[in-house]
């Protein structure tokens, strides 16, 4: 019939728009990117110096830089909102005080253990080193002085003392008066150049002796001060190491805790300052302990056994 023929002619009209309206919007979602679309929208580039001047807020920033003074942030309302609120000075006072009640021990045993410290200070008051220079000028002024005085013997000298330093008064004497050797004669002579050779080997002998006493004595100091940092050192680090684990702190970089730091050294007191032998031997072994080296327990077995119990 005539509806039925109209109604597929509208119905394939409908059909073939919906297909043409379908493809354009396909074409237009995948478009020619090549195309140039200035003509369709033109974009105006524009420099940043353009656009910071039209900026109002860095107009703001740099337009008034350096007619206003900078603001003092300790002196602002906010800063004093600030310290309540983080609670700083309170916490920073607490922890200050813990750390005075945990330490409190810590102090006391360190007291103890530093009475070895000053046993070995006291034994370093001692006579002053002197130098070679020093010696040999004493030993002038000696010989100036036996040469110049001319007293009498003391009554306690024995006759052998007597006659030696008389002998050592007449060479010295003919050494500083040149016009006496004139007025000697030979066996004279050659009993002065007899005498001044014993004196000067006298003499020699006590130079090398104060000499190698004074070397003896540097050694010694050389030792104790060693001694005196290692101790220090072990202490210190025992006294932060106490300090943390009361405080549950971790070890630093995640190091293991220390396990020779709190080794005990004995040490009896009544045997008065230590010789420089035992004074090496500890000293290793305050080495290995400030190194927490394995080796602490035969070196302290070393030292028990040679040290404090000899056989």
């Amino acid at each position: 019939s005539f509806a039925d023929c109209n109604f597929s002619e509208t119905f394939s009209n409908s059909l073939e728009d919906l297909v043409n309206t379908f493809d354009d919007k396909i074409t237009k979602c995948f478009c020619d990117y090549d195309e140039n679309v200035e003509k369709l929208a033109p974009v105006q580039i524009r420099t940043q110096e353009e656009i910071l001047n039209e900026c109002q807020t860095w107009w703001t920033i740099t337009g008034n830089f350096g007619n206003i003074l900078p603001i003092d942030w300790s002196k602002s309302y906010a800063r004093k909102l600030q310290l309540p609120a983080l609670n700083l000075n309170e916490q920073a006072k607490s922890e200050r005080l813990d750390g005075l009640d945990g330490s409190s021990d810590d102090e006391e045993e360190l007291a103890k253990d530093l009475d070895l410290h000053a046993l070995i200070l006291s034994s370093l008051q001692q006579e002053p080193i002197f130098t070679a220079e020093q010696v040999l000028e004493e030993i002038d002024e000696i010989m100036q002085e036996n040469g110049s005085s001319e007293g009498v013997p003391s009554p306690d000298a024995s006759p052998e003392k007597t006659a030696s330093d008389a002998l050592t008064k007449n060479a010295i004497s003919s050494l500083v008066y040149g016009e006496r050797l004139k007025t000697l004669s030979t066996a004279e002579l050659n009993e002065v150049l007899v005498e001044l050779e014993r004196l000067i080997r006298e003499h020699s002998e006590t130079l090398i002796q104060e000499l190698a006493l004074r070397d003896e004595l540097e050694y010694e100091k050389e030792l104790k001060n060693t001694f005196i940092s290692l101790l220090l050192s072990v202490q210190n680090k025992r006294r932060h190491f106490h300090i943390d684990r009361r405080k549950g702190r971790p070890t630093n970089h995640g190091t293991p805790e220390p396990k020779y730091l709190t080794t005990v050294i004995p040490y009896n007191v009544d045997k008065g300052s230590p010789s420089n032998a035992s004074l090496q031997i500890l000293i290793k072994i305050l080495h290995a302990i400030n190194d927490d080296s394995p080796t602490v327990p035969t070196l302290l077995t070393d030292y028990i056994l040679k040290v404090l119990c000899p056989t």
